[in-house]
């Protein structure tokens, strides 16, 4: 047999999945995990920039602080992803 030769991706009940389904499911995986680790960044940068001595509530300053850590990141991501889209075109 062809070593070359792969099976095409199986679904649910075992039936073979189009190559534009599975692309579709990895992209949707994949956008899945980034918005995860996204969020998962914000967090840890912004709370421990923003959040000096952690108690059972943030004070409005606290509160603030975390909501521009998270425009500015949004901001900053945005015109990145701006950049790479572009020079791709």
């Amino acid at each position: 047999m062809d070593s070359s030769y792969s099976s095409p991706p199986m679904g649910s009940g075992s039936r073979p999945v189009s190559p534009e389904a599975f692309m579709e499911q990895m992209e949707s995986q994949l956008a899945h995990a980034y918005a995860e680790e996204f969020v998962e960044t914000l967090r840890e940068k912004c709370f421990e920039k923003c959040v000096t001595k952690p108690g059972s509530s943030l004070g409005g300053s606290e509160s603030s602080c975390i909501s521009r850590c998270v425009d500015r990141y949004m901001e900053a991501t945005g015109i990145i992803s701006r950049s790479l889209f572009t020079k791709r075109s």
